[in-house]
């Protein structure tokens, strides 16, 4: 089993591990306990059988691990994605009890989740960046993708009447063969992720609608722009008074000049950094593999995820890739 203990004795397994130094972990655990006990003692029913709590918080059995030992388990589980038998198997724990030590950490991470640019526009910082983005776009505030990931394929189900719902078209994503979830990620141009959106399917939906049911765009000051890929061609349409930064595209019997596609090759150059943001989120494999748990709570594991990453690359700055 992977208790702290142990680590501490191999600390330089830790980010293979958990994705996190032991340093940082500590740091993580002094604020996941206070936000801990603090969800806790707000909640007026019980975990397992939703009723009003008559006991205080702390109160019945002791847990065989303690919460610093959960807290090290869940961010394995995220790191690896094993199923519950075989974290079990490693734990000496029925996957039941796995599974109710995951939810009730998660819960408490979920509650930790916060991006900077989901917040009032009177809280939000501004932005002063040393990184070579901001030199050559000073007014970038967002560099905007969007992430798929793999599903189990929907089961089909039938209605009142007997008729067969299609619950598997609007999964299915043509781009990746597969039934997929998608996810927006907006990431700053240092490469701190400022806002995620909720998991929607990704056959039904594109990129560009998701982009406009999140309204994002909408949430930029007057001086500040967004950078965005090929795949979000339109959207200057929607908002016509800010300053988006798009790659040009080719139309039929209208190829790209050398001038634009050497535009887009220094615009390339910069967008890049959404693409390594994604790439530290990938490294949890809970966001890599095929997704096995119930869809509805992809969008809690991706914004725990971004978090961690956030903690990460506050501590270790993502390096820069332009092109001198």
């Amino acid at each position: 089993m992977i208790t702290y203990a142990k680590l501490r004795r191999r600390s330089q397994a830790a980010p293979s591990l958990i994705g996190m130094t032991l340093a940082a972990f500590d740091k993580l655990y002094a604020e996941f306990e206070e936000a801990h006990v603090r969800r806790l003692r707000r909640a007026p029913l019980t975990r397992r059988t939703k009723t009003v709590r008559r006991r205080a918080v702390g109160a019945g059995r002791n847990h065989r691990y303690d919460l610093r030992d959960r807290l090290l388990m869940t961010l394995f589980w995220l790191r690896v994605y094993s199923t519950y038998e075989v974290l079990g198997f490693f734990y000496d724990l029925n996957k039941t009890n796995i599974e109710d030590n995951l939810k009730d950490v998660l819960a408490t991470l979920d509650t930790m989740t916060s991006f900077t640019f989901e917040r009032p526009p009177a809280d939000r910082p501004k932005l002063r960046s040393p990184q070579a983005v901001m030199e050559a776009f000073p007014n970038v505030r967002l560099v905007i993708d969007a992430k798929e990931q793999r599903i189990r394929r929907p089961k089909n189900t039938k209605d009142a009447a007997g008729q067969t719902q299609d619950q598997q078209r609007p999964y299915y994503s043509g781009k990746k063969k597969s039934h997929t979830l998608k996810s927006q990620v907006a990431v700053s141009p240092s490469g701190l992720i400022e806002a995620v959106s909720e998991s929607v399917p990704g056959g039904a939906t594109h990129d560009l609608t998701l982009l406009r049911q999140t309204d994002l765009l909408a949430q930029l000051g007057p001086d500040e722009a967004a950078m965005l890929d090929k795949g979000y061609d339109g959207i200057q349409k929607d908002y016509p008074d800010l300053r988006l930064y798009l790659p040009f595209k080719a139309r039929r019997n209208h190829p790209l000049t050398e001038e634009q596609k050497a535009f887009n090759r220094f615009l390339a150059r910069y967008r890049i950094i959404v693409e390594h943001v994604i790439a530290q989120l990938n490294k949890f494999q809970v966001l890599v593999q095929v997704f096995r748990h119930k869809r509805s709570s992809h969008g809690q594991l991706v914004r725990i995820v971004a978090s961690l990453v956030n903690r990460r690359i506050r501590v270790a700055p993502l390096k820069s890739y332009v092109a001198a």
